[in-house]
């Protein structure tokens, strides 16, 4: 690509949003001195001066932060560039020069009095213009009951961790039904659209319709009271919100109101019929496209206001139906000249997951024709897996469409610990030295979050970092003791063993999807393979019980004692499965019973007990966050199964069967348990009565028992119960010398 063009299409997008007053200055830094009394509370922090200058980034649209002062009797002075940047810089030194962690499962914010000083004034600024967040799936995943006490938590998350481009997706539905009753569309044909709220992600992506809904009425209200609240807190920052867009997706019902509409329906989606999927795609040529296309940004940014930046994906995880570059381009023109219809100054996000899941139709060509249909400058695609599966590479930096380079990680929000952290470490600066690299940020991507914080503590820090980490040992030793609030020397031996281990996947195979055999229904194929050495884990367990009785006042180390011990728990159903499949293949009855009989009725039972110790890894936690977003008891049973599905079978036949896995007490007792004990009883069954494993009947029984665990109304504790040292402590002394024997 001519560097001049590239430079065009790069200095686009480093102007977007650039600039700004004094008075956005003020609103910023007023909004960083806020979080710093939510943070601190109210006395520390005026141990703080915080302001906002646009003028400290030396070169536009590159954030910078300044600290200096501190020490006794002064001030911290905290200068940024944005108020991001200036929430980063405070994020910087609380790290840094405190020993502070800022974290999902809690915050280490003890303080040092006098505050240290900050000896020689530092500055640092962006390598790049974006630091994203989010995956359009963490909408459902992750954030679908949030009400606004955990939005603003999770607002101040991002502004400490430097993020400044991201989804603001809420409340899109309710300005849809506008447009769609508008059109002429009638309120039950509406109803029968929309997905329920745990499905809205894969309905706003054009996957499924119907499915888990209706919405009701009060969902639409309150989800536009918190997208305004979102958006505002956002904005007071200087974040870039991410609206919505027309990518092409109609309701069927357009059809009654417009008979010569020309739409194509889909193949189905996920193993859905097309009952719930095989969505119906408006052609690009209908002149029907640009008005619905205009008719919902207009309503949108009539309501919400508008920072130019759109996302919108035409065909994610569903083959288009055409490979002609013809079509493409065209599809791809009509949603980018819908969108600058409205605005003339809009940017078009784009996952580029299709690129990535559908490599063997994405090819040369067709690649060429959706990055070619939009000028250069007004296309910003995130290479969404590129820290397992980099999609610029083969794309020749997307055919000079500006990209980020983004992390997924996670997908489904499942519990397990897992990382690629070298190819993390490593993978923006490959993307910043690529030949005429149009890299212009760095992202994380998960599909959910709550989970392997040091992961999204190091992609965080990337954001602001020209190289790579040094030395990730060191790196991860010092991650301890600011996590725990001190250094101990068992429990930063625990977290190097858990980097050479679980979070050091290096094949393009890496994945952040859990398919151990505890959270899967299981069968004689089940496959138990690792990356790792399973010793590391388990060392890695006993050296923080030994650290406890000096960390176990960290609420962050008794979340890493109960995970670590979670995931030694989800090793040993691996390994006494394999014993009781090798017992069952032997014909070994006396084994089969032994180890199939530890598994169902003792170890799942165990661990089951030891989560139920932490909020955070409760199934009463995580339903009353749907039960709480009703207005009404029968409104709160239906989120409550929206949510038992999302967790579990994920459509009504099991369509996407623990696609969305997760190990939470009440979950493992009452769906993943009982589906255990099934199984061993049939493998006795048929071992005593000398007939072949009946696989078919197995899933048959196996579907009801999950059933039942989706329709239950069984109420589940919201409060933990139990000591986590304690209850980790028992399990480890019951297996853990088992295991060092290797008589499991």
């Amino acid at each position: 690509m001519e560097a001049v063009a590239l430079a065009a299409a790069l200095g686009f997008l480093l102007l977007a949003s650039a600039g700004g007053t004094a008075r956005d200055e003020a609103r910023e830094a007023a909004a960083v001195r806020a979080l710093l009394a939510r943070l601190l509370g109210p006395g520390p922090a005026t141990g703080f001066s915080v302001s906002v200058e646009r003028a400290l980034a030396a070169e536009s649209g590159l954030d910078t932060y300044r600290l200096s002062g501190g020490g006794a009797g002064t001030r911290v002075r905290v200068l940024g560039s944005t108020g991001v940047a200036a929430a980063a810089g405070l994020h910087r030194y609380l790290r840094d020069f405190c020993g502070c962690h800022v974290a999902w499962s809690g915050s280490q914010l003890r303080l040092p009095q006098p505050l240290p000083a900050v000896t020689e004034e530092l500055t640092e600024a962006t390598p790049n213009r974006y630091r994203y967040y989010q995956n359009v799936c963490t909408q459902s995943y992750s954030f679908v009951w949030w009400d606004w006490a955990r939005w603003e938590q999770e607002i101040d998350w991002m502004a400490l961790n430097g993020i400044n481009l991201a989804l603001a997706w809420s409340g899109q539905e309710a300005i849809w039904q506008r447009v769609y009753l508008n059109l002429g569309l009638t309120q039950s044909e509406i109803d029968e659209y929309f997905t329920g709220p745990a499905f809205l992600a894969w309905g706003r992506m054009g996957n499924l319709h119907t499915w888990g809904g209706p919405l009701p009425r009060s969902w639409h209200l309150k989800q536009l009271y918190l997208q305004h609240r979102i958006l505002d807190r956002m904005r007071s920052f200087g974040m870039i919100p991410v609206l919505p867009a027309f990518a092409g997706h109609v309701p069927k019902a357009i059809t009654r109101v417009f008979p010569r509409v020309n739409i194509t329906q889909m193949d189905s989606w996920g193993h859905f019929n097309c009952s719930y999927s095989c969505s119906f795609l408006l052609a690009p040529e209908d002149p029907l496209f640009p008005i619905m296309g205009s008719l919902f940004l207009r309503e949108l940014t009539k309501e919400f206001g508008t920072d130019h930046i759109y996302g919108a994906d035409t065909f994610n995880e569903m083959q288009p139906p055409s490979s002609e570059p013809s079509y493409l381009a065209a599809a791809t023109a009509a949603v980018y000249q819908a969108m600058i219809t409205v605005d003339p100054d809009a940017v078009w996000l784009l996952q580029g997951w299709l690129f990535q899941h559908q490599p063997q139709f994405w090819g040369p060509a067709q690649v060429e024709a959706v990055l070619g249909a939009v000028p250069l400058g007004r296309l910003l695609v995130l290479d969404l897996f590129a820290e397992s599966q980099p999609v610029y590479i083969r794309t020749a930096s997307f055919q000079g469409q500006p990209f980020i380079w983004c992390m997924l990680h996670n997908f489904g929000g499942n519990h397990g610990l897992f990382g690629a952290l070298e190819a993390v470490n490593q993978g923006p600066t490959a993307a910043r030295l690529f030949p005429n690299s149009t890299m212009v940020g760095t992202g994380m991507a998960p599909e959910g979050i709550g989970q392997n914080e040091v992961v999204y503590a190091l992609m965080a820090e990337l954001g602001w970092r020209k190289d790579p980490v040094a030395d990730l040992g060191t790196w991860v030793t010092n991650f301890a003791a600011q996590r725990y609030g001190v250094s101990h020397r068992d429990s930063e031996a625990a977290w190097r063993l858990l980097l050479r281990s679980v979070y050091n996947c290096s094949s393009q195979a890496c994945s952040g999807h859990n398919r151990s055999p505890l959270v899967r229904r299981p069968s004689l194929h089940m496959i138990t393979t690792v990356w790792y050495n399973r010793s590391d884990v388990f060392e890695a367990w006993r050296l923080l019980l030994i650290a406890a009785p000096t960390l176990a006042g960290s609420p962050a180390f008794r979340y890493d004692l109960l995970d670590l011990t979670r995931q030694a728990a989800q090793e040993l159903v691996s390994l006494y499965y394999e014993e009781a499949r090798t017992a069952y293949l032997k014909k070994e009855l006396v084994p089969l019973l032994r180890a199939a009989g530890i598994l169902a009725y003792d170890l799942l039972p165990t661990l089951d007990n030891v989560l139920s110790s932490d909020s955070r890894f409760l199934l009463g936690s995580w339903l009353e966050q749907a039960r709480a977003a009703a207005v009404s008891e029968a409104e709160a049973h239906f989120y409550e199964q929206n949510s038992r599905y999302q967790l579990t079978l994920w459509g009504p036949e099991g369509n996407i069967l623990d696609y969305a896995n997760k190990q939470l007490a009440g979950l493992v007792a009452d769906y993943y348990t009982p589906r255990w004990q099934l199984f061993a009883k049939m493998l006795v069954e048929s071992l005593v009565q000398g007939i072949p494993f009946q696989q078919h009947q197995f899933e048959q029984n196996a579907f009801q028992v999950e059933q039942t665990f989706v329709h239950s109304t069984r109420r589940y504790p919201s409060q933990p119960q139990g000591d986590t040292v304690d209850l980790a402590k028992k399990l480890f002394l019951k297996y853990y010398p088992r295991w060092v024997a290797g008589a499991l």
